[in-house]
């Protein structure tokens, strides 16, 4: 699992007809002291997050095991929305930040 923050969403009115009904957001992946990092990305939503929120999400097949039993074609898929986290001080380079969000 990855942490995000949630920077929009997508609005597609021609899609596979597995994706009705779901939410697409635009993720942009950020490390454990909250600077962003890597490519933004879209991402299924499984949990209702709404843009600005901090996320954790997965990759791959998995993504699509919250729509059990239907088959969501996707590759990355939104599974928690993050109240904090806490790191410890030698594990992230830079200032200490023992509590985001």
């Amino acid at each position: 699992m990855q942490l995000a923050i949630v920077i929009g969403d997508v609005v597609a009115t021609r899609k596979d007809e597995q994706l009705f009904g779901v939410k697409l957001m635009i993720l942009q992946p950020i490390g454990a002291d909250g600077a962003p990092f890597g490519k933004t990305l879209i991402a299924v939503d499984a949990v209702g997050a709404g843009v600005g929120e901090t996320v954790f999400f997965v990759r791959g097949k998995e993504a699509s095991f919250p729509f059990h039993p239907v088959e969501v074609p996707a590759d990355a898929g939104i599974v928690g929305i993050v109240d904090r986290w806490d790191v410890e001080e030698d594990a992230v380079s830079g200032p200490r930040q023992a509590e985001r969000r």
